[in-house]
């Protein structure tokens, strides 16, 4: 059977999180490596999300709640029956709750720059896109999210409200309340029967769900006049602008320290590579053979900017990070 370009087989069967580990092409033409969450974390997750959206959910029940009580009171009151309007819009008000609350708040949050709900940032998870056939990493969209997360509807919430209908109503529903129950275990194991742990959303939308590991940049690299933007091999000094410098990320960074740290025959046409899609990206044209220079001197100016920035408590994740 064919297999996609992260799932090849090394001969020996890789354990623990080598089991878990991903290969995938950036635009740039690197190869990076991608952790894919544990099931278990991604199960702690969902059930943190869980009792926040209940928590919230109760609060704002018992804010409607005591407003509805003291209508109640006034409608007592002939000279209050208009009260009684007042008492049907907060029913609206908790029924609207009730729908939006669960089908809101994973989509809300997905669709932010960390990819993640609180619980994913809590186990230091996030979604992503997962890669082409060919394995080019692909850029997430607001349609995969939507589409991951319309899909827990069927997965979660229906089942659960069909067993705890079931559960209310007695014996006069208990072959229901099976059919429920079969049909939520169907999806809850379905992550357990394929080796990159996708849920049924995750297939339809095309996404995976990963670890970012949590840690500070690095200890900044040794350049020599690197660090200065001075060339060794032609004298020309690079010096970039804030517009320029602000298009990359933290991640972006990571990503060029590791290709300029690279000491293997592939480093020049890493160098090469990386430095055509960094001026192609800010509108540069670096002379051919001066590509260390250059990507020396982007990745000290870069470096400086995002340190700045975290000092002023602003972060920027990576290129797609509005921050």
């Amino acid at each position: 059977m064919a297999r996609w370009p992260w799932q090849r087989a090394t001969g020996a069967r890789p354990v623990g999180k080598a089991r878990r580990t991903r290969e995938v092409v950036t635009a740039e033409g690197l190869r990076l490596t991608l952790t894919l969450a544990p099931r278990g974390s991604r199960v702690a997750a969902l059930l943190i999300d869980l009792v926040m959206m209940f928590m919230i959910m109760l609060a704002t029940g018992v804010v409607l709640s005591r407003l509805s009580h003291g209508a109640f009171a006034g409608v007592r009151k002939p000279q209050n029956a208009g009260l009684q309007g007042l008492i049907e819009t907060l029913q609206v008000l908790w029924i609207l709750a009730l729908f939006l609350v669960p089908n809101v708040w994973f989509v809300w949050f997905e669709l932010g720059a960390r990819g993640a709900t609180p619980g994913k940032r809590l186990l230091g998870i996030r979604i992503a896109a997962r890669p082409a056939r060919d394995g080019t990493a692909a850029r997430l969209k607001a349609e995969a999210v939507i589409a991951r997360n319309l899909l827990r509807n069927i997965e979660l919430f229906m089942p659960v409200v069909f067993i705890a209908g079931a559960l209310n109503a007695g014996s006069d529903t208990t072959l229901a309340g099976w059919a429920a129950l079969v049909w939520f275990g169907i999806f809850a194991l379905f992550p357990f029967l394929n080796r990159d742990a996708l849920r049924g959303g995750d297939v339809i939308a095309g996404t995976w769900v990963v670890e970012v590991p949590r840690h500070r940049l690095g200890d900044a690299m040794s350049l020599g006049q690197g660090a200065q933007g001075i060339s060794t091999l032609t004298g020309a000094q690079y010096r970039f602008s804030e517009a320029e410098l602000a298009i990359y990320g933290e991640y972006e960074l990571q990503v060029l320290e590791r290709v300029l740290r690279d000491t293997s025959q592939a480093q020049a046409k890493a160098l090469q590579d990386v430095s055509q899609a960094i001026c192609a990206k800010i509108g540069w044209t670096s002379g051919a053979g001066d590509e260390r220079a250059f990507l020396e001197a982007y990745y000290t100016q870069l470096r400086a900017r995002l340190e700045t920035g975290m000092r002023l408590g602003k972060r920027k994740a990576d290129k797609h990070d509005g921050g």
